[in-house]
């Protein structure tokens, strides 16, 4: 009965913790967010949240973290991985986007909304970005205040996690390289990439940053035990595979290279497998 009671007590904290946690993150979010379109709209360019996407995830892991106190065993090693997974992400879009002026996606909202685009834009880019940031880094914001696993599934979680977590960055930061030097080539001018990890899915580095976050998830649920915090990582899924990701840049691809559809029936999507014949 004692340990009824115990629990009874603490379930208010828990909650309060939990609140804590998630609202501190919300808040953080928020104002990076608005400060991002506020740059947005001196610069009259919002592909800077592309940017500010990888970065975000940063700020909310350690903000989390030093809310907390700081980040100790599993939670701190949580951190780490998406300290680098975002600066990496974040420094790569910089410098492949810099001086290349707005991507066409936004160019495209711009001519749409006209002049009514500067405020329509914090809801539909600054804001929505937002949102999805918030619930993709559930893992690392219960990380610091639910009840950790212990024991033999504790470690088996964290061993999983942390492979899962290294071969997505593998797959992101290999084919990003792959496929700067194809680019980087003339004689590649409107050709579609076949080779190196390209020859196996289409779309290496979404593949990879998938991995990253379900791994990201699993050694979030060593700390936490929520196994709702598990929502991050399949929302990051489904962005990467049916909304921004995939989906999105395919339509493009198929309109701008005549031989993409060839790629297509030759190659995996998303989960690498040799290619048909």
């Amino acid at each position: 009965m004692r340990y009824d009671r115990g629990m009874t007590m603490l379930e208010p904290m828990i909650a309060l913790s939990t609140g804590g946690a998630l609202g501190g993150a919300a808040v953080a979010v928020a104002a990076l967010m608005v400060g991002t379109w506020l740059v947005s709209l001196a610069l009259r360019n919002a592909s800077i949240v592309d940017i500010t996407w990888g970065l975000g995830f940063v700020v909310v892991a350690w903000v989390s973290a030093l809310r907390a106190d700081g980040a100790a065993g599993a939670a701190s090693l949580m951190v780490a991985m998406i300290t680098l997974w975002g600066l990496r992400l974040g420094i790569y879009l910089f410098w492949r986007n810099h001086g290349k002026g707005e991507d066409y996606r936004y160019v495209a909202m711009r001519r749409h909304w006209g002049e009514r685009f500067w405020l329509i834009s914090l809801g539909t880019v600054f804001g929505l970005q937002g949102v999805l940031m918030w619930v993709v880094s559930l893992p690392v914001q219960m990380s610091h205040v639910g009840a950790a696993v212990d024991g033999v599934l504790s470690t088996a979680l964290v061993v999983a996690g942390l492979g899962l977590y290294l071969l997505g960055l593998c797959f992101e930061v290999i084919g990003d390289l792959q496929l700067t030097r194809f680019k980087a080539d003339p004689a590649n001018a409107g050709q579609v990439m076949r080779t190196g990890l390209w020859r196996y899915t289409r779309h290496p580095n979404y593949f990879g940053d998938a991995c990253v976050w379900w791994g990201i998830g699993l050694v979030g649920l060593s700390v936490s035990g929520t196994w709702w915090a598990l929502l991050g990582p399949l929302v990051m899924n489904i962005l990467l595979v049916r909304v921004s990701g995939v989906a999105l840049l395919e339509r493009s691809l198929r309109k701008r290279k005549p031989d993409y559809e060839e790629y297509v029936r030759m190659t995996s999507a998303f989960v690498p497998r040799p290619p048909r014949r």
